[in-house]
């Protein structure tokens, strides 16, 4: 079983002592990378929720660079020490609260005093926000954030001794000299000192700084008492001289006693500095602010996906633009030629400093794209190549990124359409689909520029032809409003043939072969329309190409079709939903053809295509379907309705859980396994074939997160498998068949006999269903025997005798 897309970027990551590696907080574990490639090389394993501080021991000597020990701590309340080389764990501290964040000054003071001695005289303190919902009574205004001082030294701490009470969990920022440390609190940045000596019993003096706007980040000086801090509206304040009054040590204080009268600059109100500077050039929040190791330069960065590099003397800055996200963090590293910047993408890039050039990005899977209201749930955005496990994923900025799932990394970028990050922009494009063929050779995207106020718009389809050298593809072709105005709906690729065919809501289909397989040739790499087809006008919503290429069966709304694809000749017509179709997958090579509907009444069936019937179906709401290639086998990956999972008796089978993966054979309805799984909302599934021993199937969540495991394995049956029977509440069990669709037919062997009873009125006119019985499909009409009857019985008048 293989994890992968977890976020790189919930946490500062820190660099080792030699500069050689970079450990990120990765979910529940910390992973650990190589800085000179950029792959992973181990994990520290053993939390059990997210790990939300890391803190690498410093080497006070050259000799000691080789030590590669940290501190983590985590929402599982537990504080660990780990030798990340090994790995190993050396210890672990009981919090009993969920941390947010963590600091541990006397690393930074003393390091050359921090080992086994000074650890166990209990002197390494270190100071936590936590949350405490003990205190908290329902509908209560009881402040849940705590800032806290421990003692590292014991297996289990107590409370601690509480600093400061917030409304939620901050986060702490300590002074590179460990002489400091502070909370931003709305407009405020609260300032401590440490005490000297490390006592517990030691009180820690407290100051604050006021701005008139809410404060994003804040960072310390290495050398100086200087403070910079940036807040929502782009600006960045630098205070000089702060505590000289509250936080300095007695013959400090007389020095500085005939300042305090004096004019302090920018300062508001009380606050103990000499002066506040500020200075503008982000036009939206600052996150991100940091020194550099000599506190000459000061950078700062935001939504803008802008580094810029202030000189703190002058002013004067210079810019690293066009990194394509907002910027969290700013990390150095102890070798002054190396850095990192982390973006809000799921992506950590290694700066060469001071050019601040890109040396290599640490890539993890990128958010789903933010999409209007009108394409949510209709946009494909993820897309397999089944034979090497890569999967194309639909990104902001208008990319596709394509990343390997089994190497849990990405791999390259394609730019859809060109855009530059700019904050606060609003949506022109939306890539409302990708597809990729079997073989991966092929890429095709479809892309919606909106029009502006009503005026314009614009429709694309394209071709893009893959580059097995630089891992990548290059565009190919590309199609104007493919389908007139009207948007696509679906798009699939023939099995074996450089063939592809588009649906859309206008109406039709169109049939896309390359220039290469007419030709024969592989020089010509364009794709130009095949054939177009259409069924009574309605929209087509769904299209899928049978194993062997031979059949196309395309949904026209509610309606399943099927189609020769090499002379674009209407088959037959399947039969009929209730729903329009959003979904079509042949099981493999087999005669099954598998649809799924979303609303108003969602609907899972399963058709067979040689006896044009309906094989079974049940009432699920169905997010993605996937079939093996040489099997009968296919999964459907199902959101499990609300009204389902808060019954008592599914609570533990589900334990929060939205959906649900459902592995079937054939035209078996029983399910061969089910696994529930979290965030199945926007998820995918497809299964994965590279190597032809073992079958795997790939889950991506809708926050991007995946699993890829064996579907035969007993592991993952132990792990996630539950029984069939506690889903047969969603299998439906109204009606079937021709009563599901058109309703029951008179009784008229009822009718009779009360005309036989009735002698009130000497003539009955009979009912006339013909009207209605014949509107349907002729592959769900009753038996001929049964309607030849009843339809000419109904259109004689009959007389009853009447006794005298």
């Amino acid at each position: 079983m293989i994890r992968g897309g977890r976020s790189y970027v919930t946490s500062p990551p820190s660099f080792s002592n030699d500069a050689k590696k970079l450990l990120v907080c990765t979910g529940n574990t910390v992973s650990v990378f190589s800085a000179a490639t950029g792959l992973q090389i181990t994990s520290l394993e053993g939390h059990t929720a997210l790990v939300t501080t890391l803190i690498v021991v410093p080497a006070s000597t050259p000799a000691q660079k080789i030590l590669c020990y940290c501190w983590t701590a985590s929402l599982d309340g537990t504080i660990r020490h780990w030798d990340f080389s090994g790995p190993e764990l050396l210890k672990t501290i009981d919090a009993q609260l969920p941390i947010y964040s963590m600091v541990i000054p006397s690393l930074l003071s003393e390091p050359q005093k921090i080992d086994k001695r000074r650890e166990l005289s209990g002197k390494l303190v270190a100071f936590v926000s936590v949350e405490d919902i003990s205190v908290v009574n329902e509908g209560s205004k009881e402040l849940r954030g705590h800032i806290r001082r421990f003692n590292l030294a014991k297996p289990r701490v107590p409370r601690g001794d509480t600093l400061k009470e917030t409304a939620e969990p901050e986060s702490i920022v300590i002074s590179p000299s460990g002489e400091f440390f502070g909370i931003r609190h709305k407009c405020k940045i609260h300032i401590w000192d440490v005490p000297s000596g490390g006592s517990r019993h030691a009180v820690s003096r407290k100051m604050t700084l006021h701005h008139t706007k809410v404060i994003n980040a804040f960072a310390f000086h290495p050398t100086e008492r200087v403070i910079a801090a940036g807040d929502v509206t782009g600006r960045v304040l630098i205070w000089r001289g702060f505590g000289n009054r509250k936080l300095a040590l007695g013959n400090q204080k007389k020095k500085v006693r005939a300042t305090v009268d004096l004019d302090n600059p920018g300062v508001r109100g009380e606050d103990d500095t000499e002066s506040c500077t500020t200075w503008h050039w982000h036009s939206a929040e600052v996150n991100v602010l940091n020194f550099s190791s000599d506190g000459a330069y000061l950078y700062s960065g935001g939504r803008e996906g802008v580094l810029v590099v202030w000189q703190l003397d002058t002013g004067k800055k210079k810019f690293l633009p066009r990194i394509g996200s907002p910027l969290l963090y700013f990390v150095r590293s102890p070798d002054p030629t190396l850095s990192s910047v982390v973006c809000a993408d799921n992506q950590i890039h290694l700066l060469k400093m001071p050019s601040m050039e890109i040396l290599r990005t640490i890539s993890g899977i990128k958010p789903p794209p933010s999409l209007p209201r009108m394409y949510e749930g209709l946009a494909s955005t993820v897309a397999f190549d089944r034979s090497s496990g890569i999967a194309a994923l639909c990104t902001e900025n208008y990319c596709v990124q394509l990343y390997n799932l089994l190497n849990d990394r990405g791999i390259s970028e394609i730019q859809v359409c060109e855009r530059n990050h700019q904050p606060g922009d609003e949506i022109t494009v939306v890539v409302t689909a990708v597809a990729l063929s079997l073989d991966g050779s092929v890429m095709s995207t479809t892309e919606v520029k909106l029009p502006e106020d009503g005026i314009g718009g614009l429709v694309s389809l394209k071709f893009w032809a893959s580059e097995p050298d630089s891992k990548t593809f290059t565009l190919s072709t590309i199609v104007y409003e493919p389908h007139r105005d009207a948007r696509v709906s679906a798009i699939a690729f023939h099995p074996t043939r450089s063939m592809a065919v588009s649906t859309s809501f206008g109406g039709d289909f169109k049939i896309w072969v390359c220039n290469s397989d007419k030709k024969q040739t592989d020089k010509d790499s364009s794709w130009i329309c095949h054939a177009v087809g259409s069924y009574k006008k309605k929209p087509m919503t769904a299209a899928a190409f049978s194993g062997d290429g031979t059949v196309l069966a395309v949904a026209a709304e509610n309606v399943i079709t099927l189609w020769n694809p090499d002379k674009n000749i209407l088959l037959s017509v399947l039969g009929t939903t209730l729903t329009p179709v959003t979904k079509l997958c042949f099981a493999g090579k087999s005669e099954f053809l598998v649809s799924a509907s979303h609303f108003p009444r969602p609907e899972l069936s399963v058709w067979n295509t040689s006896k044009l019937s309906l094989s079974w179906s049940y009432g699920l709401r169905i997010e993605a379907v996937t079939s093996a290639v040489d099997s009968s086998a296919f999964a459907v990956l199902a959101v499990i309705p609300k009204s389902f999972k808060t019954d008592e008796s599914n609570e533990n089978i589900f334990r929060g859980r939205d959906g649900a993966i459902l592995l079937f054979n054939g035209s078996d309805p029983k399910p061969v396994s089910i696994w529930t799984v979290i965030k199945a909302k926007g998820g995918s599934i497809s299964f994965l074939e590279g190597d032809k021993s073992q079958l795997r199937l790939a889950y991506v969540n809708g926050s991007r997160e995946y699993v890829v495991f064996d579907p035969n394995s007993d592991e993952s049956h132990e792990r996630s498998a539950v029984d069939y029977d506690s889903l047969t509440g969603l299998e439906e069990t109204g009606d079937a068949g021709y009563t599901s669709l058109y309703g029951q037919l008179p009784d008229y062997d009822k009718k009779r006999m009360e005309d036989v009873d009735s002698l009130a009125t000497p003539f009955i006119s009979s009912e006339r269903p013909w009207e209605t019985i014949f509107s349907g499909s002729t592959l769900n009409f009753p038996p001929l025997q049964k309607l030849c009857a009843e339809f000419f019985e109904s259109l004689m008048e009959k007389r009853t005798a009447v006794v005298e």
